[in-house]
């Protein structure tokens, strides 16, 4: 356990020196050949089937990847990875949640089996859990396949997922089988899908 913890530390800090150089990048970039930089900007967004939302232009995501607030935001999401207990083969941490109904329980239960783009939903930061309640509900509507809680109001299942901004883990009778990389960049629903295809 204490050598995954120091790999989550050397990890976080690579992504950090990796998102901090890329922005810079794109910056220098954009400044001698814009259409080379969003060129470059939309092959990362392929990798994250950012481009297959049809609800998304380039215009909307494309360029937040050039401010300052992505930096911020990825940031904040890395201090609070530091505080992950998902590893694969490890034991799965419960943790609360709460459900659409606002009533309290695990992330057990569901076992058996800042920075944000222009054109998205208008969701504010979340102040209460009436207010993550009432965003999760913009889910709901589009009847997703499965079952949506929310975390509590400490983040303390998506700290110990090390799952901020996004990451997709499959768990399998109380074990962490399978943990993606931190999106955006590292976030791959297609992976996810082929390994679900394999475990079937």
């Amino acid at each position: 356990m204490f050598l995954q913890k120091l790999m989550v530390y050397f990890s976080t800090a690579c992504m950090f020196c990796y998102i901090i150089g890329l922005n810079v990048v794109i910056r220098i970039l954009h400044v001698f050949s814009p259409s080379l930089t969003r060129k470059h900007i939309l092959r990362m967004g392929e990798k994250i089937t950012m481009t297959q939302n049809p609800k998304f232009k380039y215009e909307d995501w494309g360029p937040t990847f050039m401010s300052f607030m992505l930096v911020r935001a990825a940031s904040k999401h890395m201090w609070l990875s530091l505080g992950q207990e998902a590893f694969v083969g490890r034991e799965a941490p419960d943790s609360p949640v709460v459900t659409m109904d606002g009533e309290r329980t695990s992330i057990y239960q569901y076992m058996r089996d800042g920075w944000a783009f222009t054109n998205n939903y208008d969701i504010n930061q979340h102040r209460s859990l009436e207010d993550r309640l009432s965003a999760a509900q913009i889910l709901v509507q589009k009847e997703p396949l499965c079952p949506v809680v929310v975390d509590e109001m400490n983040d303390v299942t998506a700290i110990k997922y090390g799952a901020l901004p996004e990451r997709l883990y499959v768990l399998q009778t109380g074990k962490v089988v399978y943990k993606g990389g931190t999106g955006p960049w590292g976030y791959n629903p297609q992976e996810v899908h082929s390994f679900l295809k394999k475990i079937k």
